[in-house]
């Protein structure tokens, strides 16, 4: 079946969009946007694909749901569009960034221009009823996005997975740390970081400490 995603994506999940699984994704998916507000818009349900090729991803990101709120959500994990006040975890984020790079809270909470540099913001559900968190879970999204980190680990190497929070590494767990790096903390959002398991990970310098060392590009974050 024809799914409008990034082409060097298609080709490596060509396979699985034809599994009857995909297939009824796509029916639910389809029923939801047609009936309710969903999020992000329907255009943008791809994006993280759509920003990352196949064969530029340096760095993944895996969140778990799109935000459910009124014009948040861009296809991007943790990211929001332009002019959207940051939510909560991404103030978290941006903090954390601060005390360990130096760099100030950015005015826009679009993450596109990191995943213009390699990193895949790769939510495990990729959508959502709007005001109704977790809405879409267990349809079939999970099984995608666990094949596209399964692709990225068989078939790359030298990437850096940052599993945030208990949900992230279950998701990550399948990943081959003989040949990729993977860094874990506690999730950004208030409840953990809070409690002392999100700030001062360092996970921003890390990674570019990484990227240098195998010879390449370090992220503008």
């Amino acid at each position: 079946m024809h799914v409008n995603i990034e082409d060097s994506w298609k080709q490596e999940l060509t396979t699985e969009f034809d599994k009857p699984y995909f297939k009824s994704l796509t029916t639910f998916v389809k029923e939801e946007y047609a009936t309710h507000t969903c999020y992000p818009p329907a255009g943008e349900i791809f994006s993280a694909f759509d920003h990352c090729p196949f064969d530029k991803v340096k760095v993944v990101i895996i969140g778990q749901d799109p935000y459910h709120g009124a014009g948040q959500a861009n296809g991007l994990c943790f990211s929001v569009q332009d002019s959207v006040a940051h939510p909560p975890s991404l103030k978290n984020i941006f903090k954390e960034l601060e005390t360990d790079m130096g760099l100030p809270t950015p005015v826009s909470g679009n993450l596109d221009r990191w995943a213009a540099q390699g990193v895949l913001l790769l939510n495990a559900t990729l959508t959502v009823r709007a005001g109704e968190a977790g809405s879409h879970q267990k349809q079939g999204w999970e099984q995608f996005t666990d094949v596209v980190i399964d692709t990225l680990s068989r078939k790359r190497e030298n990437i850096i997975f940052l599993l945030w929070g208990g949900f992230a590494k279950k998701k990550g767990r399948k990943i081959d740390a003989s040949k990729h790096f993977i860094l874990l903390s506690g999730h950004p959002s208030p409840l953990s970081a809070n409690r002392g398991y999100w700030f001062g990970n360092k996970h921003f310098s890390k990674v570019n400490e990484i990227l240098v060392s195998k010879g390449e590009a370090p992220i503008n974050w």
